[in-house]
């Protein structure tokens, strides 16, 4: 499954393969197994090339939402966004000086709009939806905020890439 992770200042595309207690990671290049397993007051203990790492996760992971991560002394704020589920500021190429645009996918027709400009939102709200070869495309908010512009309506035709909201 690829999904695409933030952690601190690093952005990159992560490729992760389950089998059991295994996971396979694979980014910039680099190809990663490790051993999951559960330890005392819901952590965890990874593995990884001999190595023991304590862990700990804070936080509901959900595509696209921050958690924190603590692996022995040292705590990191990761997200992790799954492109197809929830358009994150990345995948929808949203973020540029704290603005986020909720932009086309792939061309299609917008069948649903659930904000209107000057409403506030959270991180993960529905903005509209796009159907697009059969199949409807729910465009979330990846940032919490006010919405700045929506600038299509129920019925228009969109093309990939076109900026159809603002969120500030």
């Amino acid at each position: 499954m690829k999904l695409h992770a933030r952690v601190g200042d690093y952005q990159g595309d992560v490729d992760i393969r389950i089998e059991g207690s295994r996971v396979f990671a694979a980014l910039d290049g680099r190809t990663y197994e490790l051993d999951l397993q559960r330890s005392v007051d819901n952590g965890l203990l990874l593995v990884s090339a001999g190595r023991v790492f304590d862990c700990r996760v804070e936080g509901q992971i959900e595509s696209g939402l921050p958690v924190d991560v603590s692996v022995g002394t040292r705590c990191y704020a990761v997200t992790i966004a799954d492109p197809r589920r929830l358009r994150s500021a990345i995948a929808a190429g949203a973020l540029a000086g704290g603005v986020a645009r909720i932009m086309a996918p792939m061309p299609g027709k917008v069948v649903r709009v659930m904000v209107e400009a000057g409403a506030e939102v959270e991180a993960g709200d529905g903005i509209l939806v796009v159907e697009a070869m059969k199949m409807q495309n729910e465009m979330k908010s990846p940032r919490a905020g006010k919405v700045v512009s929506v600038s299509v309506e129920v019925g228009a035709t969109v093309n990939g890439g076109d900026v159809l909201a603002v969120i500030e």
